[in-house]
């Protein structure tokens, strides 16, 4: 029997296209704390961390990296992810990382039969040949890296157990400061057993850098990596890093909030001038805030932990940060002279009060502006900009230039003025700045919001034929909230 050849796409074709994926707006809820320690290279720069074990693993539990984690993962709701980056504040030494290990590499039975082991290195441009190297002894991969170190002059070597690796780290700094990769030794080579070769998957030379500014560390973690993070707090830093960075932190395309902790006790003396939230308020930066903590020097990152953690997109879920707490950082008991001298500099504190609470006050940046405020219209802003695009983006046609197409832009930007309004941020009131559309001041706006674009008949040659959206204006009232209260009682007998 002949089988029928004719296939039915023939007649009938269908094709199936998967649209792809929309593109994700910079991550709101990360906070990159940048501290100047070897643990991280100059190459790798920036590891993320869902938990404060991952950092402790690291970092142990005494350094400073690890206290400011302590207070981010110390927050109610517990935030779900912090970077931590490499700011060179001074000169880096050169490194060797190696390729990680397999469990079978790790066995001592691999190791301990090698008596005369051989492995070639250049550090700084010199030659370290080592040769003769005896591991019959050594109990664990400690003891593997100890009996090269005894070989090894100008640089250490040491295993990393978190990372399954061997890293060789040269004694010198700058620029000048190289490990190279290593090469096959005299007698029984090691130098692919270690992992250290330039064939070896996943091993990379670090060279030395010179040391570098806060800004210069800031730009470069901005650049390369800004959509990943929206907090920022500087471990280490001066005054003068910060009156650098803070200005960049305002201009800056991607969208951050640079957190300042000050423990200087001129900021509690009314009309100081010379303390730096007194500083940054006569600057009035919106995207950077001050707190002051007699005890604890990373106190804002437990600040950021608190407002990092909204969700933009559930119900009623915006905050203020005023009456917020502060686990792991101890309330500052003040005097009214002194919370007011604090509150008069724009500077953020975390006060004890006489009925046994303690609360965040007053939650402003140094603008003055509130900090949710600022930082809510700016996700608002990033998830219009990434609705849009999206619009565009996964469009299997156009969007035409004509009336039609600008509704489809209006409708997108309803939808995340309507969720802005379900989180909170935004709500029904009166509009009280200049008019426009059919707007006039003084009109209610119900839905806490109005969106205004023109008819394309009236747009300019000039913007349609650079295929230009006609200008959509967004009139949005802020919600608020409250954070005093007067209440009068009278009463009659």
């Amino acid at each position: 029997m002949t089988l029928p050849t004719l296939q039915v796409s023939r007649l009938i074709d269908v094709d199936i296209i998967l649209s792809p994926l929309a593109a994700q707006g910079q991550n709101t809820n990360a906070l990159l704390i940048l501290v100047d320690t070897p643990v991280i290279d100059v190459v790798t720069r920036l590891r993320t961390y869902t938990s404060l074990a991952q950092v402790a693993a690291d970092f142990g539990t005494s350094v400073p990296a690890y206290l400011a984690a302590q207070l981010w993962f110390d927050q109610n709701p517990q935030p779900t992810e912090l970077l931590i980056g490499r700011w060179a504040q001074a000169a880096s030494h050169g490194q060797l990382i190696g390729a990680p290990l397999s469990a079978s590499q790790q066995l001592m039975s691999f190791w301990n039969p090698i008596t005369n082991g051989g492995i070639d290195f250049v550090v700084d441009g010199v030659a370290k040949n080592l040769t003769g190297l005896n591991f019959s002894a050594a109990l664990n991969m400690n003891g593997v890296a100890g009996v090269i170190q005894a070989a090894l002059t100008g640089a250490t070597i040491v295993w990393n157990s978190v990372y399954n690796r061997f890293e060789v780290t040269s004694t010198t700094t700058g620029t000048s400061s190289t490990v190279t990769f290593a090469t096959a030794g005299a007698g029984t080579d090691i130098s692919t057993d270690t992992g250290l070769t330039s064939a070896s998957v996943g091993a990379y030379e670090a060279n030395g850098i010179a040391a570098e500014s806060a800004l210069s560390a800031v730009t470069l973690f901005d650049t390369s990596f800004g959509m990943q993070w929206f907090g920022l707090t500087i471990l280490g830093s001066v005054d003068a890093d910060t009156l650098a960075v803070a200005p960049y932190i305002e201009s800056a395309a991607n969208k951050h909030y640079f957190g300042v902790t000050t423990q200087e006790t001129t900021v509690l003396t009314p009309g100081d001038t010379t303390n730096i939230a007194y500083k940054l308020q006569q600057l009035g930066f919106n995207f950077t805030g001050v707190q002051y903590s007699s005890t604890t020097p990373y106190a804002v990152v437990s600040l950021l932990a608190r407002i990092l953690t909204t969700n933009y997109q559930a119900n009623s879920s915006v905050i203020t940060l005023m009456y917020k707490q502060e686990p792991g950082v101890t309330a500052e008991n003040l005097t009214e002279t002194q919370a007011e001298a604090l509150e008069a500099k724009n500077c953020n504190f975390f006060a004890a009060y006489n009925n046994g609470t303690a609360i965040i006050e007053p939650g402003v940046s140094s603008s003055g502006n509130f900090i949710d405020t600022v930082i809510g219209t700016a996700v608002l802003a990033i998830t219009m900009q990434t609705a849009i695009y999206n619009l565009l983006y996964l469009s299997p046609t156009k969007i035409p230039q004509t009336d039609s197409g600008t509704h489809q832009l209006v409708t997108v930007i309803d939808d995340v003025l309507n969720q802005f309004v379900a989180n909170g941020l935004l709500g029904p009131g009166t509009w009280t700045s200049n008019g426009f559309g059919t707007l006039q001041t003084g009109d209610p706006l119900p839905n806490g919001f109005y969106v205004y674009a023109p008819p394309v008949a009236l747009q300019d040659q000039a913007s349609r034929a650079k295929r230009i959206s006609v200008p959509i204006q967004i009139a949005a009232k802020l919600a608020g909230a409250v954070h005093t209260v007067d209440v009068s009682i009278t009463v009659n007998s």
